[in-house]
């Protein structure tokens, strides 16, 4: 059975506890062995032990950082072959942390639209061939459209396009809304939709995210 570590909590501005919820139902559904934590001091140990681990943590501020041990402690898992699946905030987190966004592949820079404004967007699959993707459709949210700085070698899944309606000079460009990546032997996936749980009930979103945990974890 896969092995899972879930760790949620920070920030309430990002409904951790509720999309905990949700995604205690996306974990049965995928039969995962799965244990919880809000403790980010589990980041200190040894994780090896795990497939995959599921980061829901939240925070607000742009000095919170992780700790070089627990830095380490992440890095050695998944590039011994540890995956990591996240979502959302997670690009938020951490954000002194350098290493943990070069791991996860990107970071959250802005909302265009104005912070937690329910702004209508389209997600359009990019690659249709991919394992994560297969039979997800393009679909609409409306929630925080999320502009990303991200590492050039990811292989991006989806995108969004920026209408320019608050900030002219994005009309037409895109960003990144999910992607896999190698890290040593492990996968990482994530996706940037999920401020709240009625983003995740769309069953395209849900399938994009059963699939990328199956990804990460191998499984």
């Amino acid at each position: 059975m896969t092995k899972v570590l879930y760790l949620y909590g920070g920030w309430p501005g990002h409904y951790p506890y509720e999309i905990a919820d949700w995604a205690r139902g996306v974990f049965q559904e995928l039969h995962y062995d799965v244990e919880e934590t809000q403790d980010i001091f589990r980041l200190d140990g040894d994780l090896t032990g795990y497939d995959l681990i599921v980061l829901g943590w939240n925070n607000a501020l742009t000095t919170e950082d992780l700790s070089d041990a627990q830095e380490d402690s992440l890095l050695e898992a998944v590039e011994a072959g540890t995956g990591v699946a996240a979502w959302h905030g997670a690009a938020a987190a951490f954000r002194a942390s350098l290493k943990y966004h070069f791991l996860l592949g990107g970071s959250f820079i802005e909302h265009p639209a104005g912070e937690a404004y329910p702004q209508p967007y389209t997600v359009t699959i990019t690659d249709r061939e991919h394992s994560v993707t297969a039979g997800v459709s393009d679909f609409q949210v409306a929630s925080e459209q999320y502009y990303m700085h991200v590492d050039p070698n990811n292989h991006v899944l989806a995108e969004t396009v920026f209408t320019g309606e608050h900030l002219p000079w994005l009309n037409g460009l895109t960003s990144p809304v999910a992607w896999v990546r190698d890290w040593g032997k492990g996968r990482v996936f994530y996706h940037s939709v999920g401020h709240d749980p009625s983003n995740l009930d769309d069953p395209d979103v849900r399938r994009l995210t059963k699939q990328g945990l199956q990804y990460a974890a191998r499984h």
